[in-house]
């Protein structure tokens, strides 16, 4: 069989040391070919449309155009996959360009990133080999779509799962802002959320979901309880559970073991929701790379709740929607933009106060 051809990639970095370790770590895989580097935002905007390349990797700290107005004309004029490059201390700077069509990012170094970039290695190559799953036109058509707003009152009958959890990763943060944005007000249920992200922006994730949704949110910290309306987002690097105290269902936070592939996991998300909540649980598999979920899927349908995937009409990459179909756990398959509705109402059927129903998936 023959080798595919290398992903092209250009790579944008005020710092001339940054450019040179980027492109030397992705010079190494025979499955990359660095094209061309830019200093400036003006550079790299021309070399994109002189070179079209497959991928994009950016600092957003640039001189003579930041990376969010390269951001902006690059999704509109030659729509192109992007990851960024920042430090941990940017995590604002991150959510934004993942709004504005950033397909990921990998996190600098906090100690001394000019002598520790070779840490990212193994992530940013891992990252920039899984694009050929990505599908850039869905990224687009993301862009400056309004969430479907949820009418109606919220729905409570048998249908309706008390607790919600959501597992996601490349193209998850946009997907479950975009979710949470959907609904008026906050849904009288409790809300889990599984992002495969670093350490260290989990918080600013969470602050963002408080800030600019109607729900309560924060970055769980073990030890809260279950509550309507709130939403706890699982640390970057550990693992997001929950545990019976006192007969209270309360969240749990577990160190990351070095054996373990994702941290956070949705597997142990969704499993350990399985365990302790059953047939009051709707588990929802978004957007992502590789099988997380796949498992944890299982267990909630072995336990009597429902599952729904993001379908592949709309998933940036459909690895983790996929392979959760596959495992034949999946209640309903439903396009981003109805996935607030199917959460209202159980798994995207008939609504049980309004009457409303969604077409078949």
């Amino acid at each position: 069989m023959s080798r595919p051809e290398p992903i092209r990639v250009l790579v944008i970095d005020d710092s001339a040391f940054s450019r040179q370790v980027i492109t030397r770590i992705l010079s190494a895989s025979p499955l990359v070919d660095v094209v061309g580097v830019a200093s400036d935002g003006e550079d790299a905007l021309r070399k994109t449309f002189e070179l079209r390349p497959d991928l994009i990797t950016l600092d957003l700290e640039m001189p003579r155009m930041d990376g969010f107005t390269l951001l902006r004309i690059v999704m509109s004029r030659c729509p192109t996959p992007v990851i960024v490059i920042s430090g941990r201390s940017g995590e604002d700077q991150v959510f934004k360009a993942l709004e504005l069509g950033a397909i990921d990012f990998v996190a600098k170094p906090t100690m001394h990133p000019a002598t520790q970039m070779a840490s990212i290695e193994q992530e940013l190559i891992r990252k920039v080999h899984a694009i050929r799953q990505l599908r850039i036109e869905r990224v687009r058509m993301r862009l400056g779509a309004l969430p479907s707003v949820v009418g109606g009152p919220p729905g409570g009958g048998a249908s309706a799962p008390k607790l919600v959890a959501i597992g996601s990763s490349t193209g998850g943060p946009a997907a479950i802002m975009q979710i949470f944005g959907a609904f008026p007000e906050a849904h009288p249920c409790a809300f889990l959320v599984a992002q495969h992200m670093p350490e260290g922006f989990t918080r600013g994730f969470a602050d963002r979901l408080d800030r600019l949704t109607s729900f309560r949110a924060g970055e769980a910290q073990g030890g809260e309880v279950l509550a309507p309306g709130t939403i706890w987002v699982a640390p970057g690097g550990k693992h997001l559970e929950l545990d019976s105290v006192g007969g209270r269902v309360t969240t749990r936070v577990v160190p990351r073991h070095p054996r373990d592939k994702y941290a956070p996991s949705i597997d142990r998300l969704f499993e350990s929701a399985a365990k302790h909540a059953g047939s009051e649980v709707l588990a929802v598999v978004l957007t992502g790379m590789g099988d997380d979920g796949r498992l944890g899927a299982r267990a909630v349908k072995a336990a009597g709740g429902r599952v729904i995937a993001e379908s592949e009409d709309t998933a940036v990459v459909f690895g983790m929607p996929q392979q959760a179909i596959r495992s034949g756990a999946v209640d309903r398959v439903v396009p981003l933009g109805e996935i607030a509705t199917a959460i209202r109402c159980g798994e995207g059927g008939v609504c049980p106060r309004d009457g409303s129903a969604e077409g078949p998936a």
